[in-house]
């Protein structure tokens, strides 16, 4: 009889962690409000702190300028709402560069209960991406509401 010790666990192949855009080195943010002790770095960079808030009520818009045309294949969002009842709706476009038309990616509109949190990750095939803007529609029903956005990565 043939024996082999084996470990009892067994290792898993973890799945692949996607390759982030250094957005820090390779685009220029343009925000319509920004509270300053949650500024829009807090929701670009990793570890930054806890995410983005308008100081403005309203619609909201993000834009990320690329120095460089950027291939992006996955966005990852990420919206939580801590106190509020509210429909949220955002809208994801794209252009080649400053000047040309902007191609809708997704629009997508979601009911926030309090202490709930919203992730997106959409799998996309953009090449040549010039700028990307996020535009928030914070509630449906309420111009009261501030934007605020926990996380953006490009992939």
């Amino acid at each position: 009889m043939r024996k082999r010790i084996i470990p009892a666990v067994s290792k898993l192949q973890s799945p692949e962690q996607p390759k982030w855009i250094e957005l820090e080195q390779l685009a220029t943010v343009e925000i319509t409000s920004e509270d300053p002790a949650y500024p829009i770095e807090a929701a670009l960079l990793p570890g930054s702190g806890l995410g983005w808030r308008a100081t403005q009520a309203g619609v909201q818009t993000l834009r990320l300028l690329f120095d460089s045309p950027q291939n992006v294949n996955l966005i990852h969002l990420v919206f939580t709402e801590e106190q509020q009842l509210r429909t949220q709706e955002f809208v994801l476009r794209w252009a080649a560069g400053d000047g040309q038309p902007f191609k809708e990616i997704v629009r997508q509109q979601y009911t926030f209960t309090p202490g709930s949190r919203e992730i997106e990750d959409y799998v996309v095939n953009l090449n040549g991406v010039g700028i990307l803007e996020l535009e928030i529609v914070p509630a449906s029903n309420s111009l009261e509401i501030k934007a605020s956005l926990t996380e953006l990565r490009l992939g």
